[in-house]
């Protein structure tokens, strides 16, 4: 594996890293070589944080569902008189 140095970085981004690294209990090195992963979309997907929003956005019962389901059911149904 080849290794990169990246010049010019800025203290504010610096130290961003650092306290990433730290909180994360990861090397800086693991943490900048996450970051580029991420940015060019390379690695694992984001994980799927839907669950976490259920409360917020609300989540259907196969009853609730099938309740909605039959109470649009006409909406289904194309009048041909419509269409003249």
């Amino acid at each position: 594996m080849k290794s990169l140095s990246i010049h010019g970085i800025d203290a504010e981004t610096e130290k961003a890293i650092g306290e990433r690294a730290k909180s994360e209990g990861k090397s800086v090195n693991k943490i900048v070589k996450e970051l580029i992963g991420k940015a060019l979309g390379l690695g694992e997907k984001p994980p799927d944080n839907r669950a976490l929003f259920e409360d917020l956005c609300g989540v259907w019962s196969v009853a609730d569902e099938q309740e909605f389901q039959a109470s649009i059911a006409d909406l289904e149904t194309t009048d041909e008189r419509d269409w003249k």
